[in-house]
C-alpha cells in the first residue's frame, strides 16, 4: 500500500512519520507554511526515543498527486476541513484499476483519523468504502514542519474497523502495516463503541482550550461535562466503551515520556487556538452531543456553553487558555439555570 495522509498535522504527520521509519510508502498532503516547511526541509517528527527527519513527497492539493490502485486515504484532517477534503478527494481519477475514469471514490478506501462521530458519515456519502479510526495519539503540532509525538513505547493505538461495522481484508492489511511503525492498531469490528467512547472524552478539549486547564480546578466541570454527554449517549441507545475498558486495553503501552521537546500545552482544539485556525472542532465534539440531546429529548446546557464559548474564541481569534476557570463555570451554572427552566413540562 501506499498511505496518502491527508492532512499531516498532529496525528496525520505522527502516522505518517512511523509509517515512513517502518519502510512503507508515504504521501503527505499539507497547507500553507506546513506544506513549505515540508517541502523544503522534510518532517521533523520528535519522538521519545529522539528526532527524525523524513524526507517524503509532499504535495499541497490533489491534482498534485497521480492516484494509483494501491493507495489508502488517510483523512486526518479536522472535522470542520472535512468536506472540502472529501469533495476534492473523492472525485480524482485512479490509475491502473477499474474503467476508464474511475475515480479514488469509487475505487479507494478511505479512513478517518479523525476525533468525533461526523466524519465517517460524511466519507460514506463520497466514498463506497470508508474506515473508521479511533484516535488515541497524544501529539501537537505548532510549528510548520514539525510535530511532536509524546508516548512510549508506542506512539499510538488506533482502533480499527470498517465503517459503520465489521471487519475485511483491507482493515487486515492496514493495521499489519501500522504495527510495523510503533503503532498499535487493534482491529475492531464494533469500532464505532471506540469512537463514540473517544469523542466522550474529548468533549473536555473546549475547557482545556479556553482556560488552558485540565487540572484540580477544573475537575467539577470535566465531571459535568462526561456525565451529560454519557447520559445523552445512554438516551440515544448508543453503545461505548468504558473508562474502564479503555485504561486496561492501554494499559502502559501509550505513555507520555519525555521528548526533548517544549512541554506539550494541549489537545487540538488547544492548537487549533494557538495557531489562530480561525475555526475550532467543537461543533462537532461538543456539537455532536448538543445534536443528540435535542433528538432525544435531553438537556445538554455543559456542551451547548462549551460550543458557544470554544467557538466564539476560534471566530474571535482570542488565545488559548484567556477566560478563568470560574467564569467558564459561571458561563455552564447560567446556561444550565435557563435549561432547567425551558425543560420543565408546563409553561405559562
Amino acid at each position: 500500500m501506499r498511505y496518502v495522509i491527508i492532512g499531516a498535522g498532529a496525528v496525520g504527520g505522527s502516522i505518517g512519520g512511523r509509517l515512513a521509519e517502518a519502510g512503507q510508502d508515504v504521501v503527505l498532503v499539507a497547507r500553507g507554511a506546513h506544506y513549505e516547511a515540508l517541502r523544503e526541509r522534510g518532517l521533523r517528527l520528535v519522538t521519545p526515543e529522539g528526532t527524525r527527519v523524513h524526507r517524503l513527497p509532499v504535495v499541497d492539493r490533489p491534482e498534485a498527486l497521480e492516484l494509483r490502485a494501491d493507495d489508502v486515504l488517510l483523512l486526518s484532517v479536522k472535522t470542520q476541513d472535512s468536506v472540502a477534503a472529501l469533495d476534492a478527494w473523492s472525485a480524482r481519477p485512479v490509475t491502473g484499476a477499474g474503467p476508464a475514469g474511475s475515480t479514488a471514490g469509487e475505487l479507494l478506501p478511505l479512513v478517518c483519523a479523525q476525533n468525533g462521530v461526523e466524519g465517517e458519515r460524511l466519507a460514506l456519502r463520497r466514498f463506497r468504502r470508508v474506515y473508521a479510526m479511533c484516535v488515541w495519539l497524544p501529539a501537537t503540532h505548532v510549528e510548520p514542519g514539525e510535530v511532536v509525538a509524546q508516548c512510549a513505547p508506542y506512539t499510538g493505538m488506533l482502533h480499527l474497523g470498517r465503517y459503520p461495522s465489521g471487519s475485511d481484508g483491507t482493515v487486515r492489511a492496514l493495521a499489519a502495516g501500522l504495527e510495523k511503525g510503533r503503532l498499535l492498531a487493534p482491529l475492531a469490528p464494533d469500532v464505532m463503541r471506540w469512537k463514540y467512547a473517544k469523542l466522550l472524552s474529548n468533549l473536555v478539549n473546549a475547557i482545556e482550550a479556553v482556560t488552558g486547564l485540565l487540572g484540580e480546578e477544573s475537575h467539577d466541570l470535566v465531571d459535568r461535562v462526561y456525565a451529560e454527554g454519557a447520559a445523552v449517549l445512554d438516551a440515544a441507545g448508543i453503545a461505548f466503551a468504558s473508562r474502564e475498558e479503555q485504561a486496561r486495553t492501554r494499559g502502559d503501552l501509550v505513555s507520555f515520556a519525555p521528548t526533548g521537546a517544549t512541554p506539550r500545552g494541549g489537545g487540538s482544539s488547544w492548537q487549533s487556538l494557538s495557531r489562530g485556525t480561525g475555526t475550532i472542532e467543537a461543533d462537532y465534539l461538543n456539537g455532536e452531543i448538543a445534536l443528540l440531546g435535542r433528538l432525544h429529548g435531553v438537556p445538554t446546557p455543559v456542551n451547548d456553553t462549551l460550543q458557544r464559548v470554544a467557538d466564539a474564541f476560534a471566530r474571535e481569534r482570542r488565545p488559548a487558555g484567556s477566560l478563568g476557570i470560574a467564569e467558564l463555570t459561571a458561563l455552564v451554572d447560567g446556561e444550565q439555570a435557563l435549561s432547567g427552566l425551558d425543560s420543565g413540562q408546563t409553561l405559562s
